[in-house]
C-alpha cells in the first residue's frame, strides 16, 4: 500500500521522464509508491493548472508527495520559493530526495509527516493528489486541515479524479 509508513513490497524501480514547457524532470520511481510506472493523469493536470497561479509568497507545500513529481515541479516553476514536501511513506520520501538531487533542485525541504503533524508552517499554496485509497477519513483531514496550514488569501490546490469519488464517499 502506498500509503503506508513502511512499504514491504519488493524493490522494483523504473525511471519516468516528464516535460511540460521547457522543464524537463526525471523522476525514479518503485514498488510501493503511488503511480510507479508514470505520472498519473490527475497529478499531470495538477502540475499544469498550478503554473497558472498566482498566489500569496508565503512557500509552497506538497501533502502526499511520493515520488515527488507535483513538489519538484513547483519547485522549478518558482524558484524563489521554498517547497516542503511531505509524506508518510518511508520509501517515497527517499525517492523524492534522490529526484531531487538528481534533477538538481535544491528549494525543497523533503520529510516525514502523515498529514500535517510535522508540519509548522503557513504557505502561500497548498497541492495535494489525496491517497484515496487511504480513506475518506484520510482525504477528510488532509482537506479540513489545510486552512490552519495557510496564509490568508493562500490556495489550496487538490485533484481527484471523478471516477474516484465515489470511493472517497463508501469509505
Amino acid at each position: 500500500m502506498y500509503f503506508a509508513a513502511n512499504p514491504d513490497a519488493k524493490h522494483d524501480e523504473h525511471l519516468v521522464d516528464y516535460h511540460i514547457d521547457d522543464i524537463d524532470l526525471k523522476f525514479t520511481t518503485d514498488a510501493g509508491v503511488f503511480s510507479k510506472l508514470r505520472i498519473d493523469y490527475g497529478s499531470g493536470v495538477l502540475i499544469k493548472t498550478m503554473k497558472e497561479l498566482t498566489f500569496p509568497e508565503a512557500g509552497i507545500l506538497d501533502v502526499g508527495t511520493g515520488y515527488g513529481p507535483m513538489g519538484l515541479f513547483a519547485a522549478k516553476f518558482w524558484p524563489d520559493q521554498e517547497v516542503d514536501m511531505v509524506d508518510v511513506n518511508e520509501r517515497a520520501i527517499d525517492l523524492a530526495k534522490r529526484n531531487a538531487q538528481f534533477n538538481h533542485i535544491d528549494n525543497v525541504n523533503i520529510y516525514e509527516s502523515n498529514i500535517y503533524e510535522q508540519v509548522d508552517n503557513k504557505y502561500g499554496l497548498i497541492i495535494t493528489n489525496p491517497p484515496i485509497r487511504a480513506g475518506k477519513k484520510v482525504v477528510d483531514q488532509i482537506l479540513s486541515e489545510a486552512k490552519e496550514h495557510l496564509v490568508e488569501n493562500g490556495i489550496l490546490l487538490v485533484v481527484i479524479q471523478k471516477n474516484k469519488g465515489p470511493q472517497v464517499q463508501r469509505s
